[in-house]
């Protein structure tokens, strides 16, 4: 534990950014290495998370955040593939709360051709996040990290849960917290797998999309995409962290250092625009897997399955793997239907699965 001078120094710390001052990104490394380390208080980590994100983390900020979550708390595995390996995930804390879509769509991806490294984590502010998701669908979130390294190089995906990739700062902390923090920014942005250099990667507000694309452009990332999505005839500034079927999405693009901010529609991807009822979250966990696995064993003709498809498709536009999102969503649709994604989701139970029988 932080002795009385270092606990000093960290209530100063607070006191500076909740007063509006803004850290190195030294400064923020330190900071958060603390935090992730449990090197202080509970009661001092809390209250320096919550000025932070109050305030509003600078990018110095959060790639020193970033720079303490990689070098001190993420485990590894590498892969042999060669060529792009994608993730696609969101930072949650969005207020239009969806069927989980990163979940089916890395599945989907996966299932084009497109090697994909997935993490998550359990829900932290809506009804379920990934790790309950893969869960329920049969995936065992305890299982060493070898077999997921073993699953991508064998079937080109796997997933990641936080719980097994983060030794300990962000896991305990996921384990308390209800509330966003500059962790719901970066945490997203951590690369389990070494080789991955492709991300889709949602944000629950514009700036943040802004802040992750130019985080991401200073750690190195290839080529990233950050939507936020709206709903026609809801408020703008009630979004959700994927690209959207139920009205334009603002998206910001990482290639080759390059950074653009554009908007699509789903009539970009060639599909039609739905209610958001249609793709809203169902009230359970439950609920959730259940509606996925039905897309994923045929329901192939459906708003969901549109929604799934239409941000798979950008991961593979993202990677190379399409030249337009339009192109994407065609060969996902195409893999969605002949049964691949669901071919993926036995071989990734195969090896990443709980033991015992599946349905």
């Amino acid at each position: 534990m932080a002795t009385e001078m270092q606990l000093r120094e960290f209530g100063r710390l607070i006191c500076r950014v909740a007063a509006g001052d803004y850290l190195t990104r030294e400064e923020s490394v330190e900071a958060y290495r603390q935090v992730i380390l449990n090197e202080q208080p509970e009661l001092q980590q809390g209250a320096f998370l919550m000025a932070h994100i109050t305030r509003g983390p600078s990018v110095e900020e959060l790639s020193g955040a970033w720079d303490a979550l990689d070098r001190y708390d993420t485990a590894k595995i590498r892969t042999r593939i060669e060529g792009p390996v994608c993730d696609i995930v969101g930072t949650g804390s969005d207020s239009l709360k969806t069927i989980n879509c990163s979940t089916p769509a890395a599945l989907i991806a996966a299932a084009c051709g497109l090697p994909v490294a997935k993490k998550g984590a359990r829900l932290v502010t809506g009804v379920s996040g990934a790790s309950d998701i893969f869960e329920l669908l049969g995936i065992d979130l305890n299982a060493p990290l070898s077999l997921a390294e073993k699953c991508l190089d064998q079937y080109g995906l796997c997933y990641l849960p936080g719980e097994a990739f983060l030794k300990s700062g962000w896991a305990r902390l996921i384990r308390s917290m209800r509330f966003t923090s500059a962790f719901n920014i970066i945490g997203p942005l951590t690369t389990p797998c070494q080789q991955t250099d492709r991300i889709v990667i949602g944000a629950y507000a514009p700036r943040v999309c802004d802040q992750l694309i130019s985080v991401l452009k200073e750690i190195g990332m290839k080529g990233a995409l950050a939507p936020y999505g709206t709903a026609t005839g809801k408020d703008p500034s009630r979004g959700m962290d994927e690209f959207s079927l139920s009205g334009p999405t603002r998206v910001v693009e990482l290639r080759n250092g390059k950074i653009e901010t554009y908007e699509v529609t789903p009539a970009d991807f060639g599909l039609k625009t739905v209610d958001f009822s249609r793709i809203a979250s169902c009230q359970t966990a439950q609920e959730n897997a259940r509606a996925i696995r039905e897309v994923l064993e045929g329901q192939t003709d459906t708003p969901r399955a549109d929604f799934f498809c239409m941000n798979a498709a950008a991961a593979l536009y993202i990677s190379d793997f399409a030249d337009t999102y339009a192109a994407g969503v065609e060969k996902a649709k195409n893999a969605l239907a002949s049964g691949k994604a669901l071919e993926k989701l036995r071989q990734l139970r195969e090896v990443q699965g709980i033991p015992g029988p599946h349905s």
